[in-house]
């Protein structure tokens, strides 16, 4: 086995960059992987593990820590910070709104990935755009015009994403995967941390990074519940690159050590994928 170095980015998606495959520069950071050469080439590695990115969700911080908490996931590798916005009504919890992401806005520089879990989003949209989010999702069963509402993110200057609850077939996206910028696949029913994951998940990314090639698109594979060091690997092979962890990183241990172990897991698998 060669030990070959490659820049790892820290902090794709912000306002600035373009989802897929433009990495901003000025936030990279040497890390150094195993990887034989003769197996893969250097650009298909080169590109897969640049495209691996851990979302800690603060739905299973410790609020009275919020900031340094995030501060710690993210010095353990964590690029993207993921807020779930839950109203109560779409689905059965609530969490915070624009005030507490606005304070969380000046606690960290990474971006900021806007998970709204509510009926009505385009009424709050705007909101929490002011807050200072990067990336607004929206579920696909709560939009009466989804076509509407993703330009709205859009002209909020957010990434716009979708979302689909598991019985949601992939489907259902067919007229929006050119728009958006992402796509998040609910691997729990939502409104919960700490469930586990649900296998049957796993070919809804198949489907979609299949998708992705046949259309030519540049939309992003998000993925959202029970990952942790057991599952990590599978969402990855089957194509995910954005890896929200709300327990695996909050909910036991160090945050910055645990972000750290999500993120080799999640790398060794995205070699092997390649």
């Amino acid at each position: 086995m060669n030990q070959t170095q490659f820049p790892h980015p820290r902090g794709l998606g912000a306002r600035n960059s373009v989802p897929g495959t433009a990495f901003p520069h000025d936030r990279i950071s040497a890390r150094h992987f195993p990887i034989n050469l003769v197996q893969v080439s250097f650009q298909d590695f080169v590109l897969r593990v640049h495209l691996i990115e851990l979302a800690p969700s603060i739905l299973s911080a410790d609020f009275a820590r919020l900031g340094e908490q995030v501060c710690a996931a993210g010095e353990g590798g964590a690029s993207v910070v993921h807020v779930d916005i839950m109203d109560g009504h779409f689905v059965p919890n609530l969490t915070i709104g624009p005030p507490v992401v606005k304070s969380l806005r000046k606690a960290t520089k990474l971006p900021l990935d806007c998970h709204l879990m509510i009926e009505n989003p385009d009424e709050f949209i705007p909101a929490f755009a002011d807050a200072g989010v990067d990336w607004i999702s929206v579920h696909q069963e709560a939009c009466r015009h989804l076509n509407r509402t993703l330009h709205l993110i859009k002209s909020h200057d957010c990434l716009a994403g979708v979302v689909i609850n598991p019985a949601t077939p992939v489907e259902t996206l067919a007229e929006v995967l050119d728009i958006v910028d992402y796509v998040l696949v609910m691997s729990v029913n939502p409104g919960f941390g700490a469930q586990k994951f649900i296998p049957s998940t796993l070919h809804k990314m198949r489907q979609l990074a299949e998708l992705r090639r046949q259309r030519g698109l540049q939309y992003r594979i998000e993925v959202d519940g029970g990952l942790a060091l057991d599952t990590v690997a599978d969402v990855v092979r089957a194509g995910a690159e954005i890896l929200v962890a709300g327990n695996a990183v909050f909910g036991n241990g160090n945050p910055r050590q645990n972000a750290q172990a999500l993120l080799k897991a999640a790398t060794e698998a995205a070699m092997q994928k390649v």
